[in-house]
């Protein structure tokens, strides 16, 4: 920042009086205003007027610190992630190693221990010099220091807001450049603010803690504050375990942290080609003060003395780049939105960010990394970051019953949200919606026909009742809404089933473990489709992009043409499976501010319109026949958990889904493209079809997920839920005919009898499984 301009040799003379003055006034200990000893000259009348408008000390205000981001292991809160706009982390004065304050004291100010906060001697030293040099001199005290590094900070907090319109970062930028200069200019004024401040804090303060603060505050060298960050990031120790010569070249830094920082290799004005020889020349002046304020012995100095410069870089990633050791990128992504979205942590954007990336906060996740690791394991032995000819994705999102805590968020994608990504990698999350930094959504195929059963149960049918499915195509007519949230009208809905099947009469219960389309939209044709998609809102559903208004309840939505996220649909799984109460997914378990106390969080919260509890174990019922027999049997880790779900396939396998649940906690398994319409049918993924790599991936994750949380039975569905609808009457013959056949006869199987047949499950006379 550039200074005022003003001139040395108008501001010295001054502040030469204001020296005699406090020397008077016994400043080393004073606890009053300087008295007003008659001065000519408007310098002594400026410096008496500034002293009477000052507060006697300024406000310490909390440091800018790294906050940290944690997820368990092994039961072990693991750190998985760092952010930071300054990279500081406070230490107290026994994390202090002593080389580090006597380096200090002996170099920055030597009667640190004897002034009251200005040290006369020092200061008179560097105003004759500044006025005979025309430079600046230093003769400020560690206390004084401190104060000017106060102020700074305050500038730090105002810096523009990106997130701001032009006009406005203009004028917070040009606020921020005033605080700035006014901290720092070379001006008398701002020369005998530092110095009341300074005499103030002493009053307040003891030593220690004043020199524990400024080693705490100060800057180290690009965003890298504090004594103990900067210990790490060039020397890879902590602040406390500091050797001499490393302390020494600390402090060697803090003269000049832009030029005598040591993580810059290649620089020619100060690199390793010639050994740091800036910062060498420094931290041996810090050495020879050190020895002449007999800090250190001669022996001791020489040896010291006698070493090189040898930096050990240890960089602290600032983000969630660093998460992806763990697998938990995206995850952290997420947390990290969670923050910023969340008015619990601030009311304006800048200032969420702000207590994200200054707060020192100890962020502790619901993510078990464990089971992150199997999951992620999963995916990565079918689905490759990178494949030719398509985009392709895969997730798999994880979510407990009843807390919404999110366990497993994974990807087959790494994360980076550089400017420049590296080729197949990321910054899109498939498992979240869009605002939470995920896709517009995918469609979800049949995995949505849960919503149909539901509705199907909660106007009073059957599971057993059935249905007719041989139309293939629906004219629009054939809906209603009896609630206008959707307008049905255009050209008749054509209807296909898995590779077309052509199907007869069956069961809900068979149509839902073999995933009939024609029955689905056959049952859809005796429903409100506005309360199919009020039952999916009861569960917490709603489109990805939530701003594109795509949550549509037509007539071809109730076979999952949706957009919808992985966490959704695993959140309402979830729900389905706690009584029909759905959660909202968290993240968060716990905050802890910088100073221990404990900032409150999200909270989950459930769905305030439940679904029915018997309709959800009916529908349970159903459900659980897709892993035992129907579409998803591969998928069953057969580890006797109970456990429901159901299988979405979109035309040509574009998007595959596998959501299940038990008792304890739900997951969402997606394979599709990201982008364009390669079908997945066709293509193979280590020896497993496109259309069934689902089930390969999902299984290994189902049984990582119940060898930790294990399950109980499910409630049973209600009588009124399972029962077979009156068989027809015959009709009464009006002549004689042939002898009948014995009862039922028919063609059994798939074929249209009605009573005992030749086959098992047929789809004629609406019985039970079992009777043809």
């Amino acid at each position: 920042m550039k200074s005022s301009g003003r001139s040395k040799w108008g501001w010295a003379p001054a502040l030469l009086g204001f020296v005699a003055l406090s020397a008077v006034a016994g400043v080393l200990g004073a606890a009053a205003v300087t008295p007003a000893v008659a001065l000519t000259g408007s310098a002594a009348d400026s410096t008496i007027g500034v002293f009477d408008g000052l507060p006697e000390y300024i406000k310490v205000e909390p440091l800018a610190q790294a906050s940290t981001m944690y997820a368990k292991s092994g039961g072990k809160d693991v750190p998985i992630a760092t952010f930071y706009s300054q990279n500081r982390v406070e230490v107290g004065w026994d994390d202090i190693s002593q080389n580090l304050k006597d380096a200090a004291i002996a170099t920055e100010d030597p009667r640190f221990y004897e002034h009251g906060g200005v040290d006369v001697t020092g200061t008179i030293r560097g105003a004759m010099l500044t006025a005979l040099h025309k430079d600046v001199q230093g003769g400020s005290s560690i206390t004084q220091q401190y104060v000017k590094n106060i102020l700074v900070q305050r500038c730090e907090n105002k810096q523009p807001d990106v997130t701001a319109t032009a006009a406005v970062q203009k004028k917070q930028l040009t606020a921020y450049e005033s605080c700035y200069n006014d901290a720092t200019e070379v001006d008398p004024v701002r020369k005998l603010k530092e110095m009341r401040y300074a005499i103030g804090l002493e009053k307040e303060y003891t030593k220690n803690q004043i020199l524990q603060s400024y080693l705490n505050i100060a800057l180290f060298g690009g965003r890298t504050y504090g004594v103990q960050q900067a210990a790490e990031y060039y020397f890879g120790v902590s602040a406390k375990a500091l050797n001499l010569q490393q302390a020494a070249t600390l402090i060697a830094i803090l003269n000049n942290p832009d030029n005598l920082r040591i993580d810059k290799p290649t620089s020619k004005e100060n690199g390793a080609a010639d050994g740091y020889k800036e910062t060498l020349d420094r931290r041996n002046y810090v050495l020879d003060r050190m020895l002449a304020n007999g800090k250190i012995t001669t022996a001791e100095h020489d040896a010291a003395k006698a070493t090189k410069v040898e930096p050990k870089i240890t960089p602290v990633q600032n983000g969630c780049m660093t998460a992806q050791q763990f697998n938990a990128a995206f995850f952290c992504d997420y947390v990290e939105r969670q923050i910023e979205n969340n008015a619990i942590f601030g009311k304006t954007s800048d200032d969420r960010s702000g207590f994200l990336n200054r707060g020192g906060l100890k962020i502790y996740t619901t993510l078990n990394l464990d089971l992150q690791g199997a999951a992620q394991a999963s995916i990565a032995a079918y689905i490759p970051p990178a494949s030719p000819y398509l985009d392709l994705g895969s997730s798999n999102v994880s979510v407990e019953v009843g807390t919404g805590r999110v366990v497993t968020m994974v990807q087959n994608r790494p994360y980076d949200n550089t400017a420049a990504p590296a080729p197949a990698t990321t910054a899109v999350n498939y498992n979240t919606d869009y605002v939470d930094g995920g896709s517009e959504g995918f469609q979800t195929g049949s995995a949505y026909k849960a919503f149909d059963l539901l509705e199907w149960l909660q106007e009073g049918h059957s599971l057993y009742e059935s249905v007719n499915g041989t139309q293939h195509l629906f004219p629009q007519s054939s809906f209603h809404s009896s609630d206008p949230c959707q307008d049905i009208g255009g050209a008749p809905w054509p209807v296909s089933n898995d590779e077309g099947e052509s199907v007869s009469s069956t069961t809900v219960m068979n149509a839902t473990a073999q995933s009939i389309n024609t029955i689905f939209a056959q049952m859809a044709t005796k429903l409100d489709l506005c309360g199919i998609k009020q039952r999916a809102q009861d569960l917490l559903v709603h489109g990805a992009d939530e701003e594109a208004n795509r949550f549509m309840a037509n007539p071809s939505s109730v076979l999952g043409t949706n957009y919808i996220a992985p966490i959704t649909m695993a959140t309402a799984y979830a729900g389905i499976a706690n009584n029909g109460v759905a959660c909202s997914p968290i993240a968060i378990d716990k905050i802890l501010n910088a100073d221990g106390t404990e900032h409150a969080v999200p909270k989950t919260q459930c769905s305030t319109t439940p679904i029915d509890p018997g309709v959800a174990a009916a529908a349970i019922f159903a459900l659980q026949g897709v892993l035992r027999g129907g579409t998803a049997t591969s998928a069953n880790p057969n580890d006797g958990i109970p456990i429901f779900g159901k299988t979405g396939t979109t035309d040509d396998s574009l998007e595959n889904w596998l959501v299940t649940s038990t008792t304890k906690v739900a997951q969402a398994t997606w394979v599709g493209n990201v982008e364009g319409a390669v079908a997945l049918r066709s293509q193979s993924f280590n020896g497993i079809g496109g259309g069934n790599v689902k089930f390969a991936i999902a299984k290994p994750i189902l049984a990582a997920l119940n060898a930790v949380y294990g399950g109980t039975a499910f409630p049973g569905p209600d009588a009124k839920f399972t029962k077979a609808p009156p068989a027809p009457k015959p009709p009464t013959p009006t002549a004689p005919t042939a002898p009948a056949p014995p009862a039922g006869g028919g063609n059994g199987g798939q074929g249209n009898g009605g009573g005992p047949g030749n086959g098992g499950p047929g789809n004629g006379g609406g019985n039970p499984p079992g009777r043809g």
